[in-house]
């Protein structure tokens, strides 16, 4: 047996193309694809599929495009590979949500609905407030939380170590740019997002979303799942409920969440979506683990291979 995390991705990673190839070489992959659009009762698979980049790049779109991905991807690996053995999973920001799916938290259809609902709430909320965000490189903890108090943001991703993200209002982010080398902060890179993820600016999304998540039907899930909000493993319904609804506003503490993973014994990762990005977050936090990344045929295709 193959004990294995899996990753999923969060927004941002997103991209034209992304799982056509698991429409066209697999009836798995095309039921599921069927089911969104049903579900949805719109064509998220042509979105995915032809695009254009910037219908895929709406949250309301890439959100579910991501959820959906991942659990295809998934799907694909587990026919391939049968003694895999998923003994825990995380996902990042939105990928948390995918993550309780693969769990069994809730089903893959009232998921769907619930990532397509967040998506069109933090849509809303961007366009309500423009917000703006930026990527901080080789700063302190300590010094990053320092410079968004200054600046009246809020940290949106702790993401590795030297790598964490600020989220708020333009005229913050752009002061939090311009002062960062005053915290000894290398780099300030303003990031191009439709608008301020993960800081109080999403708190209409998060109320939304609140109202919706109290009707979704969840138990506990099938192996243990890491929150983002907490950096611990929850398992009881109302506790999911509201660690998902306070991830909204909240910080997404990556590099806490995989240390835990880590201090718990596991050292085998499966990032499940597009590109590589998980897989390079958790090299810098631990470099000792192994990350296989699946996002299309042929790197499904190796990841089984390599589990032979």
């Amino acid at each position: 047996m193959s004990d294995v995390v899996l990753l999923f991705s969060g927004q941002g990673a997103q991209k034209v193309g992304m799982g056509k190839d698991f429409h066209e070489a697999s009836e798995t992959a095309r039921a599921l694809f069927r089911k969104a659009d049903e579900v949805l009762g719109f064509s998220l698979s042509q979105t995915m599929f032809e695009g254009p980049d910037d219908e895929l790049t709406r949250t309301s779109r890439c959100q579910p495009a991501l959820y959906l991905h991942g659990l295809v991807a998934l799907a694909l690996l587990k026919e391939r590979v049968g003694g895999l053995n998923p003994v825990a999973a995380a996902g990042l920001s939105l990928g948390e949500f995918t993550a309780h799916s693969a769990a069994g938290t809730f089903s893959f259809e009232d998921g769907l609905k619930l990532v397509a609902r967040r998506g069109l709430f933090m849509e809303e909320a961007c366009q309500a407030t423009q917000g703006a965000m930026a990527a901080l490189i080789g700063g302190e903890e300590d010094a990053v939380r320092a410079l968004a108090k200054e600046c009246d943001v809020d940290v949106a991703n702790y993401n590795a170590p030297g790598q964490i993200v600020l989220s708020g209002t333009v005229a913050g982010i752009d002061a939090a740019v311009e002062k960062a080398r005053d915290h000894g902060i290398r780099r300030a890179i303003k990031l191009n997002v439709a608008g301020a993820y993960h800081s109080r600016l999403m708190q209409s999304a998060q109320d939304k979303l609140a109202a919706e998540l109290t009707g979704v039907a969840m138990q506990s899930p099938g192996i243990p799942v890491v929150c983002n909000f907490g950096a611990s493993v929850v398992a009881e319904p109302a506790e999911i409920r509201t660690m998902l609804e306070k991830q909204v506003t909240g910080s997404v503490r990556w590099t806490e969440s995989i240390k835990l993973l880590v201090e718990k014994g596991h050292r085998t990762f499966i990032e499940l979506g597009p590109g590589k990005v998980l897989a390079g977050l958790v090299a810098k936090i631990d470099k000792d683990v192994t990350v296989h990344s699946v996002e299309d045929l042929a790197s499904l295709e190796a990841v089984s291979e390599s589990f032979e």
